[in-house]
């Protein structure tokens, strides 16, 4: 672990997409320090990597904590001595009618989905700066580009996040490092198990009825996209927000998918 060529900090890397990217960034190389909120996933993550002859460091947080993007920022220095990649997949999300939103599940939205991750690049911005290949990529969704009934505020902290990587990418372009945006579509992710209930199985056929494709995308085809942008042969793409989606937001398609 000592001798790392690239380093990359993955947020939400316990589960779901965000343990996919970080299992398929391990696979090339890429020493991976995952964060989030349970230790035991994080670790079971770390320890998959490893298990393959990779470098990786599990670093409980929780990104609506102030103090949280320099702390993962400062154990990760303090590992490795550099950071090349961030991948901003953290989220929160909770789906109902507009008039039931309260302050405080609209000030968590906010804090998870968009001030962590601005914060944790601003944090590891001087390390990006000399980085050789240094990128961002942010975890989106096909709600910032729909509107869908019970998703305000999900859908406002996505849509947000795509025009911060667009932003971004124009501001930090000068110093090489590249930010881009992956949007995926119904994913089978535990992320879902937060409002579909007892009827899970139901829910992903409702979804997957209304997709182009006709089925639910799989966390490690949302990986490969999420690490192949943070890659260097990536390295003539920025500012751009990718549709991995099932063709979810294709003009015409059926879009209303909510979580009604």
């Amino acid at each position: 672990m000592d001798n790392v060529n690239r380093v990359a900090i993955v947020t939400g890397g316990g589960t779901g997409i965000g343990a996919a990217t970080a299992v398929e960034l391990g696979r090339q190389g890429v020493a991976v320090a995952v964060s989030g909120r349970r230790p035991g996933e994080l670790e079971r993550t770390a320890a998959l990597i490893r298990e393959a002859g990779g470098a990786a460091m599990a670093i409980p947080a929780d990104m609506a904590d102030l103090g949280a993007p320099r702390a993962i920022v400062d154990a990760v220095v303090a590992a490795w001595g550099r950071i090349d990649v961030i991948i901003n997949n953290a989220a929160t999300i909770k789906t109902g009618p507009f008039e039931e939103v309260t302050p405080a599940v609209f000030d968590t939205h906010v804090a998870v989905n968009v001030r962590g991750p601005y914060f944790l690049v601003q944090a590891a911005l001087p390390w990006l700066r000399v980085s050789d290949a240094p990128a961002v990529v942010y975890v989106s969704s096909s709600s910032g580009s729909l509107f869908i009934p019970g998703q305000s505020i999900y859908g406002m902290t996505k849509a947000a996040i795509e025009y911060h990587t667009g932003s971004l990418a124009a501001e930090l372009a000068p110093f090489g490092i590249r930010v881009n945006c992956v949007a995926p579509g119904p994913v089978d992710t535990p992320i879902h198990l937060s409002w579909a209930g007892d009827d899970v199985a139901g829910a992903y056929r409702r979804m997957s009825a209304e997709l182009p494709l006709a089925r639910m995308g799989t966390a490690e085809e949302l990986g490969y996209w999420v690490a192949a942008l943070a890659g260097p042969r990536a390295g003539w793409i920025t500012g751009n927000v990718w549709h991995v989606d099932g063709g979810q937001v294709l003009p015409g398609a059926k879009s209303k998918i909510s979580a009604d």
